[in-house]
């Protein structure tokens, strides 16, 4: 966590070294070029990654199967999206370090053993069904408040239990 914190914070020095570094060798125009065709493909991921994480929960859902693994599939694509999405040459390698399928696999082995997972449902096939019954009622409310029924509480008494007499 703390290196993930670190990381985060070192992030703008390490972009900015990358402009000077990398941008330096392969111009401004392929620089701009790089920018905004990643920019583009984050965009993409984001809208591809996440509707694909949606369908993979929802099969999952249907079939009884825990949705842990799709769940964490999408979380990675969408946050390489918005890795391709930041201007850098380093996030955009951490995205597609996020990408690979190896370093989702290892992500999902070590989420598995935070997240406790529950499929809940409801199958007809199963004998769970509902049951209606169908009915007619009416409302009869008091018309005065004199005629509403009395509680059989008794009054409360306060009794002195002093030494006193």
């Amino acid at each position: 966590m703390r290196l993930l914190v670190a990381l985060i914070c070192a992030l703008p020095l390490l972009e900015i070294a990358g402009f000077v570094v990398i941008g330096g060798r392969i111009g401004l125009g392929f620089t701009l070029l790089w920018l905004l065709a990643a920019g583009m493909a984050g965009l993409a991921l984001i809208r591809h990654g996440g509707l694909n994480a949606l369908i993979k929960l929802q099969a999952a859902l249907q079939e009884g199967r825990e949705p842990g693994h799709s769940l964490i599939d999408g979380a990675v694509m969408v946050s390489a999206g918005l890795l391709l999405i930041v201007p850098g040459f380093v996030s955009d390698f951490l995205a597609i370090i996020l990408l690979l399928p190896v370093t989702r696999n290892f992500l999902l082995r070590h989420a598995a053993h935070h997240f406790e997972t529950r499929v809940y449902r409801s199958d007809p096939a199963r004998g769970t069904r509902t049951t209606v019954i169908e009915g007619e009622y009416e409302i009869i409310e008091p018309e005065d408040r004199a005629e509403r029924p009395k509680t059989n509480r008794p009054n409360p008494q306060i009794i002195d239990q002093s030494d006193n007499p």
